[in-house]
């Protein structure tokens, strides 16, 4: 059945976190409201995290932050010439660049600017992706970004001799989004913030390039909180979470592993502590391709779109997102575990994964395609014997 969501076209990847990093800690004013008599505090801006998702790199290049405590008087922090432009995909595990930082008066700001650089006339461009398998950049196209900027909801405090530290939590992957027939990608920023002080993170190992996604359930689907991928060791942290409630963690090996997917349910995450789940290793599987065509309903000729694929646990009936990708030419491909998941629940180390045998479940996947204009469709499909063809006709 097609719908329009707009939601599902953002939904692009797990959770790529671009995060801007703000403290305070003395100085003297910024904004319309500084003075020598007036309490201050510095802010300094950085950028962190992010794991793959269609995509081989998303570059931007900040021009300047802006933050305000009424929506009308803005400070600019510079950014530092130096950072010049970023790969937002080489940035995990709450690895954080810092763009620059200036003084702010002590009290609640309610918003913040990003605002990006324009592109050139050529490549490189200032902002740009490189889609998988590509050889070459695309232009990302960013409209609104080098006029007024990016707003970012607040509020946060900076408290006079404090250090305060705020994260701006830039999920690039899901701000990607496809433009149709044109062969454009646009920039539609999905951020969140939240206070460092009160965020915490997860942290483990597992098999080498595993895309590491926290999750929560909604009345509307899964609900990628984080993401980022395992290092060459294995190692990984999903940092920069907001505490007080529990995320699952789905492990994705990369599909040369010959993994299963591996899931471990009800993860706390602690206000300034890093939670961890020891070692994940997950079972071995043969992995299988789901692959087809996503066409335009009125025309018949391929488009670009976006896919994701989920998989329900009926035991627990809960839904994840496993994976993600992108297609600007119609045809896609997308590896998924013919066996598994295996399932476990947070408590004592090592942490026992059941396999998932129900019929219902064991290599069977929803696959969500999205067009530039929201239309989307949803089918399901079986990996557990062999490959499988899964085609999209999207349209109103």
């Amino acid at each position: 059945m097609n719908t329009k969501s707009i939601e599902k076209n953002f939904l692009l990847c797990a959770a790529l976190s671009g995060a801007l990093f703000l403290w305070s800690c003395g100085g003297s004013g910024g904004g319309g409201s500084s003075g020598s008599s007036t309490p201050t505090g510095t802010v300094n801006v950085q950028l962190t995290d992010s794991p793959a998702c269609g995509f081989n790199s998303v570059n931007i290049t900040v021009d300047h932050v802006e933050i305000s405590a009424d929506g009308n008087s803005w400070t600019t922090i510079p950014v530092d010439s130096a950072v010049g432009r970023i790969d937002l995909l080489s940035l995990t595990n709450g690895v954080l660049v810092t763009l620059g930082q200036t003084p702010l008066p002590a009290g609640t700001y309610q918003q913040v600017r990003l605002v990006l650089k324009e592109n050139g006339s050529a490549a490189p461009w200032a902002n740009s992706v490189v889609i998988t398998g590509a050889t070459s950049e695309t232009a990302l196209k960013t409209p609104s970004a080098q006029q007024s900027g990016y707003k970012i909801i607040g509020p946060f405090t900076v408290q006079e001799g404090k250090l305060t530290d705020l994260v701006l939590d830039f999920d690039a992957c899901k701000s990607v989004v496809v433009a149709g027939k044109s062969g454009q990608y646009l920039l539609k920023p999905v951020v969140t913030a939240i206070a460092k002080d009160a965020s915490g993170s997860i942290s483990g190992t597992t098999v080498a390039n595993s895309q590491v996604l926290a999750e929560q359930q909604s009345t509307s689907g899964p609900v990628v909180v984080k993401g980022t991928v395992a290092d060459s060791t294995g190692a990984f942290t999903l940092a920069f979470m907001e505490s007080g409630s529990n995320v699952d963690v789905v492990v994705v090996p990369p599909p040369t592993a010959m993994r299963a997917t591996a899931i471990v349910q009800n993860v706390p995450v602690a206000t300034g502590a890093a939670t961890s789940i020891g070692n994940i290793n997950p079972a071995t599987s043969t992995i299988n391709t789901v692959s087809g065509t996503v066409t335009e309903k009125s025309t018949g000729s391929a488009i670009a779109a976006n896919l994701v694929a989920e998989q329900t646990i009926t035991g627990t009936n809960r839904t994840y997102v496993v994976t993600s990708t992108v297609t600007d030419t119609g045809p896609y491909s997308i590896p998924l575990a013919a066996s598994g998941p295996w399932v476990g629940t947070f408590g004592s180390l090592p942490i026992l994964l059941i396999q998932d045998i129900a019929v219902a479940d064991v290599g069977v996947y929803s696959i969500t395609a999205t067009d530039a204009l929201g239309y989307s469709s949803t089918q399901q499909t079986n990996v557990s014997t062999g490959p499988a063809s899964v085609n999209f006709n999207l349209g109103p």
